[in-house]
């Protein structure tokens, strides 16, 4: 394996977002999948003392057992690269950015195991990687997560770098200044890191964060106490707008549930083990959707917006909202994943 390409794959570990549209199941039935998991967690090869060595050598032996078992990649990597990559990092307390300056140098043996053991738990549970590390990365930056909420991906971060910066780069900004945007709504916030990353691009405003589940704001929680921004950002339990009253914001952020029937049918067995609410968005993956278009027009400022994630539903929102000009979003790994609407095109929506 070239050490290129190992770098590569860690510094993509490191900030990646995967859209959390499943990828297609293969045709097999639960049976044969279930007997093919079990015969991949059997034949793992023994490994000898010594016989592997370094960085390097961990992240090969993994990713030939995760091509071999054939897993899916959809949190936070894209690749068994990748994913190797960021396990053995994260093992040695490494950031992945880190992995070129140590990929050549001895592992001891005592972590070599705690590497080999995850690697086991990796192909014999289908477990996504950051639960079994209990870590993920955004833009760069570490956040907790556990089975209490979805592995964080979204777009979303890379857009408030490319759009929300107040200057025309890549692409257009949205927003003037981003230090003149005084209160800023997530909704759906899971483990609480897009609200943590929107604190963070605009650090004048107030950051108001919702979600259902209990369990996953205890998550939120932690992540906000160890980010410190415990005094800026307010979490709220309760369904989207219901919590917060009147309040309104100059910015909405959201990445609802949103996968199809068909799509929650295919659910990989790594998706299997997330909370099936954080996915789950009804028939045509728009009711959650449609609730937050209709009545987010009475929570904006004048001049606000909401920025949606939608996954591969871009056809479905289009078909169902004709009338809302609706601004599609590229990031430098989706194409029309995310829209933006103003304030101005959602008054008087409430009630549809």
């Amino acid at each position: 394996m070239a050490k290129k390409t190992v770098k590569s794959a860690a510094k993509k570990a490191g900030k990646a977002s995967v859209s959390k549209t499943p990828a297609a199941k293969s045709g097999s039935s639960a049976k044969t999948k279930a007997s093919v998991k079990k015969l991949a967690a059997a034949n793992l090869p023994k490994v000898g003392p010594g016989e592997l060595v370094s960085l390097l050598d961990y992240v090969r032996y993994a990713t030939s057992r995760f091509i071999e078992a054939k897993l899916a990649f959809a949190h936070g990597t894209t690749d068994p690269v990748a994913e190797a990559a960021f396990i053995v990092c994260e093992l040695l307390h490494l950031h992945p950015d880190q992995f070129e300056n140590f990929a050549t140098a001895r592992v001891t043996a005592a972590e070599g195991r705690k590497i080999l053991d995850v690697i086991h738990r990796r192909v014999s549970t289908r477990k996504p990687a950051a639960y079994l590390v209990n870590k993920i990365y955004m833009r760069g930056l570490p956040f907790y997560v556990d089975e209490r909420t979805i592995v964080p991906r979204s777009f979303i971060g890379e857009l408030l770098d490319t759009h929300f910066s107040g200057d025309d780069g890549e692409g257009a900004s949205l927003i003037d200044d981003p230090m003149e945007v005084a209160s800023v709504l997530d909704l759906c916030t899971g483990s609480g890191c897009i609200a943590i990353l929107a604190a963070q691009s605009f650090p004048n405003a107030q950051v108001d964060a919702v979600d259902l589940s209990p369990a996953a704001l205890a998550v939120a929680m932690r992540n906000v106490i160890d980010y410190g921004l415990d005094e800026r950002l307010t979490l709220y339990r309760g369904d989207l707008f219901e919590p917060l009253g009147g309040n309104r914001y100059d910015l909405i952020i959201t990445n609802p549930p949103y996968v199809d029937a068909q799509g929650m049918a295919d659910l990989p067995d790594e998706c299997l083990a997330e909370p099936s609410m954080a996915f789950d968005g009804g028939v045509d993956g728009l009711d959650i959707v449609r609730r937050i278009i209709e009545q987010a027009g009475d929570h904006l400022t004048p001049h606000g917006g909401l920025l949606c994630e939608v996954g591969r539903g871009r056809a479905n929102v289009d078909a169902a909202f004709p009338d809302l000009p609706l601004i599609w979003l590229d990031t430098e790994d989706s194409e029309g994943e995310v829209f933006w609407v103003s304030a101005a095109a959602l008054q008087g929506r409430s009630g549809i």
